[in-house]
């Protein structure tokens, strides 16, 4: 593969995160709602944030280790948000990440997205398995692992840290870890 791929829903595009996109991405990502609902975005997100996005995605495509994808409407073909797969080769399994802006919350957008990266995953990648964790705060994401058929896995508690503005705002996160495995795919 030597392009980056390209994938269509009903409504969107997934494609390569170009430059262009830098201020969609400084505008979404920079929503603390954004923030509060994922488990590495910074804030406040500031435009050398989405250019070492773009560099990581870009190196990672490069190496096959990496797949992320710009969401656009295809309405307008903005970028509204980020999805990706991040492989582990060796076991050959991917987890599965993504964020979507505010403002198109709630009209099943990052279920259609999933379900293409799904399909990307096990149909082009041919990985054996992919997973996803979430905050225990952010309930709307577990539902779109379940809309996609994704299995409820594991639970951490107090698993990951959340940076604040200084070390004594830190918190821990509990997650919870949704799965889907090449036969579970198939047998859809």
């Amino acid at each position: 593969m030597d392009k980056f791929p390209k994938l269509w829903t009903k409504r969107l595009i997934l494609d390569q995160i170009r430059p262009s996109d830098i201020s969609n991405i400084v505008k979404y990502a920079g929503n603390i709602k954004i923030v509060e609902n994922t488990r590495t975005m910074p804030h406040p997100y500031h435009e050398e944030d989405a250019v070492a996005w773009i560099h990581m995605a870009n190196i990672g495509f490069k190496a096959k280790d990496n797949f992320m994808f710009a969401i656009r409407y295809s309405e307008t073909l903005g970028l509204i948000g980020g999805i990706g797969l991040t492989i582990e080769k060796e076991n050959n399994r991917a987890e599965l990440g993504y964020w979507l802006a505010e403002e198109f919350w709630n009209k099943g957008l990052t279920t259609e997205a999933v379900k293409a990266i799904l399909k990307f995953g096990f149909e082009e990648l041919k990985l054996n398995k992919i997973f996803a964790v979430y905050l225990t705060s952010n309930k709307a994401s577990g539902k779109v692992m379940t809309k996609n058929g994704m299995v409820k896995e594991a639970e951490y508690k107090d698993h990951d840290i959340k940076r604040g503005h200084t070390v004594e705002d830190n918190i821990y996160v509990s997650l919870i870890q949704y799965r889907m495995t090449k036969s579970e795919y198939k047998s859809l």
